[in-house]
């Protein structure tokens, strides 16, 4: 019994030290997203960072999207099989189905590889999720998988997630 108490004493902080934790430089959580990063401007991808990663992690799937659109959660963004060694995406990612580390972008709900940045209709502010997941797994998907198909192939191999929030209005 002892030693069954330890080991989960044992897990318990292990857990917790590897909170999977997303950040970006451009704008902090719950903070509004710079206009460069969006439909008005320049369209880039922001920059992010994360930490807290459990060591098991083969790989990372950041998926960004808008739960307050009109009719649907419409997706911005799904990159997948990002290699477990990155700890950050710089700023504007190229919109292409394979990147040089072998990172694979899908198609969002504008019907484009890569980000499409917050382009809401005017009125209140709409929420963007960036919602990082460490995977103990590389998926067995081409470029171009939508979101659904990332998330089915995920299922059980989700080692943890993080989250950033963002905010933007027209």
């Amino acid at each position: 019994m002892k030693k069954f108490l330890i080991l989960i004493f044992l897990l318990l902080i292990t857990r917790l030290s590897f909170a999977l934790e997303l950040k970006s430089s451009a704008f902090g959580n719950g903070d509004y997203i710079p206009s460069r990063y969006t439909c008005d401007s320049l369209n880039f991808s922001p920059p992010l960072e994360w930490k807290g990663v459990p060591p098991q992690t083969k790989s990372f799937v950041i998926i960004c999207d808008d739960p307050d659109a009109p009719f649907k959660v419409w997706v911005h963004w799904v990159i997948y099989n990002i290699p477990s060694s990155k700890r950050k995406l710089e700023e504007n990612i190229p919109c292409q189905g394979v990147l040089a580390d072998g990172t694979l972008q899908g198609v969002n709900d504008f019907k484009r590889l890569g980000y499409g940045g917050p382009c809401p209709p005017p009125g209140a502010a709409h929420r963007y999720f960036f919602k990082i997941y460490a995977l103990d797994t590389i998926l067995d998907l081409k470029e171009g998988a939508s979101k659904r198909e990332v998330l089915e192939k995920m299922k059980g191999h989700i080692l943890d997630k993080g989250e950033l929030v963002g905010l933007y209005k027209r």
